[in-house]
């Protein structure tokens, strides 16, 4: 993986930060964040700003360029990458790590006097803002919005904004209609007395309206912006995207059939000074809902004193415990993608001896293979398909520059999903297609044991999920090891891949409690830098637990696994586990056998189904 060249991007951005064209005064430091206007984990081309300037293509990360130095944060996921896609202009602040300097506090420390600190508005939350402004002020800096993004001017290539066809999606795979999804919303806003609730997000927005898009890849998402009243539907979007016919009859836009859910459209592009017409017609206790992850450039608009932020919308919440009908839609894209794992899995046995399998063969087989299922839509983010040394690095993705070939000694990795019209699907396996080594065994079986704990965890309602994290660390721990990436996410019903509010990691206490109905990911790993990588990864469903007791009516709660794909008993020492881990494995193993043994044999996958049940058979 070679670095990106960037000595002249970089002289050109110091140049355009010295001019007074974009902002009134020179900027002595200038920040780019990850994120675009909504602060999307995943993003279009055309807001790739961060990766355009540095080189580094991560889903987190920020940015800072000041007139001598160039620097850039990222998590415990991306560190190796990082290092091998950005050249020797920058470096390497590793976020999480104790001796890591905050982004603030690196520039407090090299900035001369009175620094003023540039940031487009439209990208940076509200939240991370208010942070910023206060750590610099009180060192004597001050943080300036500039209005037009500085590296869309060093930029002359950018692509242009995609705008695809919006799909409507029915009961049967919602569950709700988005009107009463727009009357349970009115109903938060009543009980808190709140006038107008502004959605930015670009899944809430999609899911409050049962749309669907495919303007940001991997994301069936689309560009849009929503204000709802008590009486007053806003939505915000290229208009020309509304002409069909099935998406004016979904939204009634022709014929509402109450007053208060007719929905008025307007151009994308309004959004900013609809919202100020809004706030100045505000009266003296009218209330204003906005989440506090929300661009600063549009939180401000709404004055102070109207102003309610919040960490998570009630959109978040309510999206985050699916209903039935969701449930079964998960379950069902679980199934399938099952079935394209076991083909995948069956078809790598026989050919990686040959010698003509690489990482991006691998991966593009994954795919064509999980096409062929009924309502396949697309990926849910970049395969990370990878061998030997390539899979210690955790968010890895096959390059040609980068690409190995698989091989009988080394172990494979591939981390993988799909959005179906039914669900969408994450899911991890490790295998070796030859003999694993003591040390490679003895890891797996660390990582197995805490992806287990996890997943057999009985909890109390009311727990959050960063308490079960270090049940899937335990057995690492305590054999020193250890891995840098939280143990697991929200998934989204054909939305996102990662999805708050809920998840299991070290890194935040901000997560919601865990509710029966959510969905998340069990994946515990272990990455020997230069030789391997291992991670384990389930979707899981919460559901109601029945214990012998029911301390003070609490109730209690596990997981159900939906992911149904077999763990390669090869890679287990099997002699580690206990017996209530074997019990599970076996059990494990029994419901991918049955459930996905049934549906094999309705497709006619003769092969994968063999594969299958040789993969299954139990641990004596």
């Amino acid at each position: 993986m070679s670095p990106k060249i960037t000595g002249e991007l970089l002289r050109q951005l110091r140049q355009v930060m010295k001019t007074c064209k974009y902002f009134t005064e020179p900027l002595q430091a200038y920040i780019i964040p990850s994120g675009d206007a909504h602060q999307s984990e995943y993003i279009a081309y055309c807001d790739c700003r961060r990766e355009f300037i540095c080189g580094f293509s991560g889903s987190a990360g920020t940015a800072i360029v000041t007139e001598h130095y160039a620097a850039l944060w990222t998590d415990g996921r991306y560190y190796l990458q990082a290092c091998q896609q950005m050249d020797n202009n920058w470096t390497l602040m590793k976020s999480g790590l104790k001796d890591t300097l905050s982004q603030e506090d690196w520039l407090i420390s090299i900035l001369p006097e009175n620094s003023k600190v540039g940031v487009d508005p439209w990208i940076m939350a509200a939240d991370q803002w208010n942070n910023m402004s206060k750590a610099l002020s009180r060192a004597g800096h001050s943080l300036v919005a500039v209005q037009d993004n500085l590296i869309d001017a060093v930029w002359p290539d950018r692509p242009e904004r995609r705008s695809r066809e919006l799909r409507a999606l029915g009961l049967e795979y919602t569950g709700m209609c988005w009107q009463d999804k727009v009357t349970a919303l009115r109903g938060k806003m009543k009980e808190r007395k709140i006038t107008w609730f502004v959605a930015t997000a670009l899944d809430e927005i999609a899911w409050l309206f049962n749309l669907r898009g495919a303007d940001i890849e991997y994301y069936p998402v689309f560009f849009v912006y929503a204000i709802v009243g008590m009486n007053t539907i806003r939505l915000f979007v290229d208009l020309h995207r509304l002409s069909d016919p099935v998406l004016r009859d979904h939204l009634q836009l022709d014929s509402p059939s109450k007053p208060e859910m007719s929905v008025q459209t307007f151009p994308y592009e309004s959004m900013y000074t609809e919202l100020q017409a809004t706030c100045a017609a505000l009266g003296p206790k009218d209330k204003v809902w906005i989440c506090d992850k929300a661009s600063c450039a549009l939180t401000q608009v709404i004055p102070k004193a109207h102003r309610t932020p919040i960490p998570y919308t009630p959109l978040c919440l309510a999206k985050a415990v699916k209903n039935t009908t969701e449930i079964q839609g998960m379950k069902m894209a679980h199934i399938k993608d099952a079935v394209a794992l076991c083909e995948l899995f069956a078809w790598l046995e026989k050919e990686i001896p040959k010698g003509t399998v690489t990482e991006i063969t691998a991966a593009d087989k994954a795919e064509e293979l999980r096409s062929q299922q009924k309502l396949f839509v697309s990926l849910s983010f970049p395969t990370i398909s990878c061998v030997g040394p390539n899979g210690a690095i955790i968010h890895y993705r096959p390059l040609p520059e980068t690409n190995r070939t698989l091989t009988t000694n080394e172990i494979f990795l591939i981390d993988s999903g799909a959005q179906y019209i039914d669900g969408t699907t994450d899911v991890t396996r490790t295998m070796h297609f030859g003999t694993p080594s003591a040390f490679e065994k003895e890891c797996f079986t660390y990582v197995l044991k805490g992806h287990i704990a996890v997943s057999a965890a009985v909890f109390p309602n009311g727990i959050k999920g960063h308490l079960l994290d270090s049940f899937a660390r335990a057995a690492l721990w305590e054999s020193g090891l250890d891995y840098l990436h939280g143990t697991g996410h929200g998934v989204g019903c054909f939305l996102s891949v990662h999805e708050g509010p809920c998840g299991i990691s070290y890194k935040t206490f901000a997560d919601e409690p865990l509710e029966a109905g959510m969905i998340i990911s069990d994946e515990p790993g272990y990455y020997e830098d230069g030789s391997f990588g291992i991670r384990l990864e389930n979707v899981v469903l919460v559901v109601p637990a029945k214990p012998k007791y029911n301390y003070r009516n609490r109730g209690s709660l596990t997981f159900e696994p939906l992911t149904l794909v077999p763990i390669q008993i090869k890679m287990m020492n099997i002699e580690m586990l206990t017996q209530k881990e074997r019990d599970w494995v076996n059990e494990y193993h029994r419901k991918c056998r049955e459930v996905v043994g049934a549906e094999l044999e309705r497709q006619g996958k003769k092969e994968a189904l063999e594969w299958l049940i040789r993969e299954t058979e139990p641990i004596v």
